[in-house]
C-alpha cells in the first residue's frame, strides 16, 4: 500500500499573508507623508515638488509621530484583547493560533510590549478614554491568567471577576463627578465613555462559545483595520508641517506690507513662503524688514467637562507638560505692520 501524506497548507498561507503584511506596513507612513504634501500644495504638482525639495523628512516624521502616537497602544491592546478571547474560547489554542492570524499575534506578543503600550496610552490618551484603557488592562490580565494557569480556579476567579469588579467600582467612583456634569449639559457620549467601560471589564476576561468566537473577534478586528487608515489619514492631513510666519516687506517707497503664510525656506536671495491659498511667494531678501513666528491657533476645547480638575479632552502628557504662554498677539500675525512707517 502507498502511504498518503496529508500536507497542511494553512501555515504556509499564513506565512505568505504575514510577508505581504510586513511588506505593506513600511509603505503606509510614506503614503501618508506624500498625501500630506499633496494636500498642503492644494493638489498642485509643481508646488508639491518644491515642498519635497525643501521640507525636512525628519520634520515630517516628527509631525507624524506626535500626531499619531496614540494609535500605537490602541492597536497593540486591541489585538491582544481580541486574540486572547479567541485563544481562551478555543479547545485547542495551538490549533487556533495556526488557523487565525489574530490568535497567533496575541500568542506571540511579549508581555513587555503590552506594558509599554499601557504606559504610552496612559500618557497620550485623552482622559475620557482612560476608563476604556483600564477595561482593556483588566481584560488582558484575566485572559493572560486563563491562558497560563487554566487549572487554578481560585486565582482565575480572583483575576477574571474580583479584580475587574473592584477596579471598575473604583473607576466609577473617581469619574462620577464627570459623569454627572456630562449628563447635566447633554454630553451623552462623554458620559458613556466615562461610565460604561468600567462595567464591561469582567465580560472580556472569559471565553465565549466556540462557534461565536471568530465572529466576536475577527469582525471587530477587520472593521477596525478598515476604518483606522482613514481616521489616521484625516488626522495627519491636518497636522502642521511648516511654521506659520509673518514677514514685513517694503518695495522701494511703497507702504509696508505684511505677508503671512508658512515659511518654506530662506536662502541667500529670497524668502520662500506658502500662502493659505496654496500660492508660493518668493520675497527678495532686500525687501524684508522683519520676520516673526506666529503661534498655532488655539483649538477650542470640544468639552468643558472636567473630572476632578482634569479636562476630559486632554491627555496626561498635554496636561502635565509645560506650555508656552501666549501673552499677546504680534500685530504682524494679524497682517498689520509692527510699527507704522
Amino acid at each position: 500500500m502507498t502511504a498518503v501524506q496529508v500536507v497542511n497548507r494553512r501555515p504556509r498561507v499564513r506565512r505568505t499573508q504575514l510577508n505581504w503584511l510586513f511588506t505593506a506596513l513600511p509603505a503606509f507612513p510614506l503614503v501618508l507623508l506624500v498625501l500630506r504634501l499633496w494636500y498642503l500644495s492644494r493638489q498642485d504638482l509643481p508646488t508639491m515638488l518644491l515642498l519635497v525639495q525643501y521640507i525636512s523628512p525628519l520634520g515630517m516624521i516628527s509631525a507624524l509621530v506626535i500626531t499619531l502616537i496614540w494609535t500605537v497602544p490602541a492597536v497593540v491592546l486591541v489585538l491582544r484583547t481580541l486574540g486572547g478571547i479567541l485563544l481562551v474560547s478555543s479547545a485547542d489554542p495551538d490549533e487556533a493560533a495556526r488557523r487565525s492570524l489574530l490568535a497567533l499575534t496575541a500568542l506571540r506578543m511579549p508581555d513587555w510590549v503590552v506594558l509599554l503600550a499601557i504606559g504610552l496610552a496612559g500618557f497620550t490618551w485623552q482622559m475620557r478614554m482612560l476608563p476604556t484603557l483600564l477595561m482593556l488592562v483588566v481584560a488582558i490580565l484575566g485572559l493572560t491568567a486563563v491562558q497560563r494557569y487554566p487549572g487554578e480556579r481560585r486565582m482565575l476567579t480572583f483575576t477574571t471577576l474580583v479584580v475587574p469588579a473592584v477596579i471598575g467600582l473604583l473607576v466609577l467612583l473617581w469619574v462620577w463627578p464627570g459623569i454627572r456634569a456630562a449628563l447635566s449639559v447633554g454630553e451623552t457620549g462623554t458620559a458613556v465613555l466615562l461610565g460604561v467601560p468600567p462595567l464591561l471589564g469582567w465580560l472580556l476576561t472569559g471565553p465565549v462559545p466556540a462557534r461565536a468566537a471568530r465572529l466576536a473577534t475577527h469582525w471587530p478586528a477587520v472593521g477596525a483595520a478598515l476604518v483606522a487608515p482613514f481616521v489616521i489619514g484625516v488626522v495627519f492631513l491636518r497636522a502642521p508641517v511648516l511654521p506659520n510666519s509673518a514677514v514685513e516687506i517694503r518695495d522701494g517707497n511703497a507702504p509696508v506690507q505684511v505677508v503671512r503664510g508658512q515659511l518654506i525656506t530662506v536662502d541667500d536671495t529670497a524668502t520662500t513662503m506658502l500662502q493659505r491659498g496654496g500660492e508660493v511667494v518668493f520675497i527678495p531678501n532686500a525687501q524684508v524688514l522683519s520676520k516673526t513666528l506666529c503661534p498655532e491657533p488655539v483649538r477650542p476645547q470640544q468639552s468643558r467637562i472636567t473630572v476632578r480638575g482634569w479636562p476630559v479632552d486632554q491627555s496626561a502628557l498635554g496636561w502635565a507638560a509645560p506650555t508656552r504662554p501666549v501673552t499677546g498677539v504680534d500685530p504682524r500675525c494679524l497682517g498689520r505692520p509692527l510699527k507704522p512707517r
